[in-house]
């Protein structure tokens, strides 16, 4: 795949001549390119080749009352861009006077230097044919394991822009590959097991194959003699990938904009109140060395930074986009999207222990310790068995019952709380800290939450 990057200062000028002669004063422009490449495969046959350029381009206009109006386009042509800058400003004619964005004021701001190499991209033929062989080797580990119905390689390239008439011009490029193996193992007279793991990396030449192949293989073949676990309530281990999806789910706490629209746990009122236990730190961290898809600014031209969300347990910061960080008092954190409604989401999360604080059960280990508890290894139906704005869940998931350090896989059960609970639930977090493709976080310990256990 070859991909020509935009000539920014020549799309900026265009835009300001053509703003000027229709006499439109401030105006903006975000915009994302890419293309992308995939390949799935089953029992060794191709069973989807897909190749993808896209390109999404939001234009913002501001009228004499300062109305905003938004259009959205893939043409970026003269002709195109004309007539977006038109159709936003006969859009601002009905902009919502209750909720006006603006320019971000770190907009023009200097931004970090991002250590990220671009990658050259492989044929199509050749991820397919890399595929075939990851199959083949998934396949092979063990005689239960019959098909991988779930896998995929991808690989691509992007850009980020962001213009405004006050003078802000950011750009960057990226490229990013990713691999997904799930298997599924089965033996006479017994369900049906799965276990699955994913690798990224800048480029699909550096993806570690051989390291997926084989935690794929372990996790679904440590579930091959489940038992039923009796309903209750446990000491729970989750591991990192499952801590940041539940805290994923619950990222309205920590977002301003849920607040502000009457969606989240939190208030204006939150900040400074204990959230967690003591020992307990969030930070909001794009910029990680380990984060392939690091972006240094977000959707309004706001550098990307290290944010800290929960200190010591209590609740320092949010994330906020301009709109936001206006009505809170504070200056945006780089985590805006672009749009007729501005959206504000995280980037990366890194969880980790206080210095000043201490856990009560520092004997724990998820690998060596002999206390009876449940180590969970993935959460599903996140989409729907999670109620953001009150803070509950009940969730399937995927994991063993240790006693004695022996580990028994779970047949079937779900595991139910409040996130508040947890949060000031956990009685430990491991020492280390572990890099997932989603985020950083140790193993987390939470005492007393309710298993239920299914037939």
């Amino acid at each position: 795949m070859t991909h020509t990057p935009l000539n920014v200062e020549e799309l900026r000028d265009q835009l300001h001549a053509l703003a000027t002669r229709d006499g439109i004063r401030q105006w903006d422009l975000g915009a994302s390119r890419g293309m992308n490449a995939s390949v799935q495969v089953d029992r060794g046959e191709a069973k989807q080749m897909k190749a993808a350029q896209r390109s999404s381009i939001t234009v913002r206009v501001w009228n004499e009352q300062g109305l905003v109006g938004v259009t959205s386009t893939s043409d970026l042509s003269p002709g195109g861009l004309e007539k977006a800058l038109n159709g936003a400003y006969q859009a601002s004619a009905f902009g919502n006077a209750e909720d006006i964005p603006g320019f971000s004021p770190l907009a023009t701001a200097p931004i970090p230097e991002i250590d990220r190499p671009l990658k050259p991209s492989q044929s199509i033929q050749t991820l397919l044919s890399t595929l075939k062989d990851v199959e083949g080797e998934l396949l092979a580990k063990h005689p239960a394991i019959e098909t991988v119905p779930y896998n995929g390689l991808s690989e691509g390239n992007s850009e980020r822009i962001y213009l405004n008439s006050e003078g802000a011009l950011r750009h960057m490029q990226r490229t990013q590959a990713s691999l997904y193996l799930y298997a599924r193992a089965e033996e006479s007279g017994r369900k049906p097991r799965s276990g699955g793991a994913v690798r990224v990396a800048l480029g699909s030449a550096d993806l570690d194959l051989s390291g997926c192949i084989k935690e794929a293989a372990e996790r679904t073949i440590s579930h091959l003699n489940y038992q039923p676990i009796d309903t209750g309530r446990y000491l729970v281990c989750f591991t990192p990938e499952a801590f940041l999806d539940l805290l994923g789910a619950f990222s309205s706490m920590i977002n301003a904009r849920s607040i502000l629209d009457g969606i989240s746990l939190s208030s204006k009122e939150s900040l400074g109140q204990q959230l967690a236990v003591p020992f307990f730190n969030l930070h909001d961290n794009g910029l990680h060395p380990n984060h392939v898809g690091a972006a240094a600014f977000d959707g309004e031209g706001t550098p990307t930074k290290r944010l800290c969300l929960i200190g010591n347990g209590k609740l320092e910061n949010l994330l906020h986009s301009e709109a936001t960080a206006r009505q809170f008092g504070v200056q945006p954190t780089g985590h805006a999207g672009l749009g007729a409604k501005v959206s504000v989401g995280p980037d990366w999360f890194e969880v980790s222990t206080s210095e000043e604080g201490s856990s009560a059960a520092a004997h724990l280990d998820h690998r060596n310790t002999r206390d009876t508890f449940v180590l969970i290894e993935s959460l599903s139906a996140l989409h729907a068995g999670v109620k953001a704005s009150q803070g509950a869940f009940s969730l399937p998931f995927d994991g063993w019952l240790v006693k004695d350090g022996e580990r028994i896989s779970v047949e079937a059960a779900t595991i139910a709380g409040d996130i508040r609970d947890v949060l000031k639930g956990i009685v430990h977090l491991e020492p280390n800290e572990v890099v997932t493709h989603q985020g950083v976080s140790p193993h987390v310990w939470v005492d007393g939450l309710a298993i239920t256990g299914e037939a």
